[in-house]
């Protein structure tokens, strides 16, 4: 079923929400910000509410960072365990040279899987957004008896779900990378395009910050940063390879879904949702009137959706 919220709707429906799963437990909403060395590569990562609660995990888009889910967490942490990791060249996490860590997908779903073990999280529900999806869906596939529930924002696994002038850019980079089809890539690193990012399609201008953008610009511009981020554009094909083969393994898993998720994305589509749906024909879907980045207008209706989810 296809939900299209609005702010109204989901301020009744928060009304309703049950009380706390662990109500006799001392909150702790407060988030606080960690370091921990996974592999020889040291990764930041946000935590809030009590440790004792079932696990949330939360896996960022390009090109941001837990940062994305600065308003989600304490949200989320009146009741359950938050954990949101920086990928390694992301954020507060270390930036090691392209040539001393391997910035493609399957290390850095590697590198994210040894993160969660560090912690000790056995079971989460996992929350994907953007790169949060192929790092993910390498993990559900990886270790599928941790995964509780699964929590979709803008992030695709099926062909049909990107727009078709992305593909156009991405497709001579992939098939011949050479400083011609690279050029149109190093745009995608450009300040107006990090900031197009969250503009593009967002239709609450007031909700809209912009220390989203410049955030992650920071990070985009660090030194050695745009050869750490043409590794990772450049191994995204291998992602799109793997589509099949993680279609197959949630059509076996059938996990319980949440997708949220902003219908005026400019990179992935609404047809990328339907595959879902079809796919999981028990997810429980929510529209929103967003681009990319709905957290950044949205995250009291989706937090919303969320709590309902997770307590049922």
């Amino acid at each position: 079923m296809t939900h299209r919220t609005t702010a109204a709707t989901a301020l009744v429906a928060s009304m309703t929400i049950a009380a706390p799963l662990f109500a006799g437990t001392a909150h702790v909403t407060e988030t606080t910000y960690n370091t921990t060395d996974v592999d020889g590569v040291s990764i930041f990562y946000r935590e809030a509410g009590p440790k004792d609660a079932p696990t949330v995990l939360l896996l960022h888009g390009f090109p941001s960072s837990s940062h994305m889910f600065r308003d989600l967490i304490p949200e989320l942490a009146k009741s359950y365990h938050v954990v949101a990791p920086d990928y390694p060249g992301y954020g507060q996490s270390a930036a090691p040279a392209a040539d001393a860590y391997d910035y493609d997908f399957a290390t850095l779903a590697t590198t994210m899987e040894h993160f969660t073990e560090q912690l000790g999280l056995d079971e989460y529900t996992l929350y994907m957004q953007d790169f949060g999806g192929p790092v993910g869906l390498r993990m559900i596939q990886n270790h599928p008896e941790r995964l509780e529930g699964l929590i979709i924002q803008n992030a695709t696994f099926h062909v049909e779900g990107w727009n078709p002038d992305v593909v156009k850019q991405f497709a001579p980079f992939w098939g011949d990378r050479n400083a011609e089809t690279e050029a149109p890539l190093r745009q995608f690193l450009a300040p107006q395009t990090t900031e197009w990012q969250y503009r593009q399609g967002s239709t609450l201008a007031d909700r809209l910050s912009p220390d989203a953008w410049i955030h992650d610009q920071a990070g985009l511009d660090r030194p050695g940063n745009t050869e750490v981020q043409l590794e990772y554009l450049w191994n995204y094909q291998d992602n799109v390879a793997n589509y099949e083969s993680w279609q197959n393994k949630l059509g076996e898993l059938q996990p319980d879904t949440l997708i949220v998720w902003g219908e005026n994305d400019p990179f992935f589509t609404i047809q990328g949702v339907e595959a879902v749906q079809k796919l999981l024909p028990n997810a429980e879907t929510h529209l929103y009137d967003a681009g990319h980045f709905a957290l950044e207008t949205h995250a009291d209706e989706i937090s919303t959706e969320i709590l309902e989810f997770l307590a049922r």
